[in-house]
Formats: C-alpha cells, structure tokens, sequence
C-alpha cells in the first residue's frame, strides 16, 4: 500500500478499485472524483445547450466580452461563420 492509497470502504469505493487490490490509489481516486463532479456539473443545469453549440472550446460569456475582431477570430478558429452570430 502507497502513501496516498487509502482502504475500500463501501461499495462505491468499490466501483473504482480497478486492481481489485481493497486499496483506492491516487488514479483511482481521481477517477472516482471526476465521476463525482461530472454528476454535479450535469444535476446544477449546466449550459449542456450552449456547450453543444460552441463545442468545449467556446463559452458564450466569453464571446460577450470579446471585442468584435477577438470574436470573429474565435468563432472562426472554432469553424464557425462569424456571420451568423451578429447577436452577441
């Protein structure tokens, strides 16, 4: 057992003991973590419409704040026509 291994204690420990080992190492316990906190981002009401609309790259917030050539740039890059998106 490492340093920063810690014992299974319940069954959803369990689920990430990938080694079957009784014990939940560093990766494993990231694991578990970011299963966790992608259940929280997903119950909150994240923006999942405008997450599939700009992809992972673009946030609607951000685009507001751009100057019009920043924008237009971003949009761009993100293969979008700068265009159709006059609203912002």
């Amino acid at each position: 057992m490492g340093f920063w291994d810690r014992e299974v204690r319940d069954g959803f420990d369990a689920m990430f003991d990938f080694n079957r080992d009784g014990h939940l190492d560093p990766f494993e316990q990231a694991m578990q973590f970011d299963f966790i906190e992608e259940g929280m981002r997903s119950e909150s009401g994240s923006d999942e419409e405008e997450d599939d609309l700009f992809g992972s790259d673009l946030d609607f917030d951000e685009l507001e704040d751009m100057d019009e050539d920043e924008r237009r740039e971003a949009l761009e890059e993100a293969g979008y026509d700068p265009d159709d998106f006059d609203d912002f």
